[in-house]
C-alpha cells in the first residue's frame, strides 16, 4: 500500500512539473550600421501555452537574420 501511494505521489509530481502555462516571447530586430551603431526595435510578442522548456525552444526558433527596408538585421527573442 505504501508503494502505491509513493508511486502516485511521484507521478503527481511529474504531472505538476510539466504543466502547460502561458509563456510570453518578446522579439526585437537589431539593425547595425556601418559605424557599428545599433538600433533595436520591437518585432512582436508571441504567447506559447507549453512547458517552459518547450516554450523557450519555440521562442528561440523565431531568432535569425534577414534584410528589410532599413537594411540587414539580427532578430533576438527571449521568454
Amino acid at each position: 500500500m505504501k508503494k502505491v501511494i509513493l508511486g502516485l505521489l511521484v507521478l503527481s509530481g511529474f504531472a505538476l512539473g510539466s504543466c502547460k502555462k502561458d509563456y510570453s516571447c518578446e522579439c526585437k530586430k537589431i539593425h547595425t550600421d556601418d559605424n557599428g551603431n545599433s538600433l533595436s526595435t520591437a518585432d512582436g510578442t508571441y504567447t506559447f501555452k507549453d512547458s517552459k522548456v518547450r516554450a523557450a525552444d519555440r521562442c528561440n526558433d523565431l531568432e535569425g537574420t534577414g534584410t528589410d527596408i532599413a537594411g540587414d538585421y539580427t532578430r533576438e527573442c527571449d521568454i
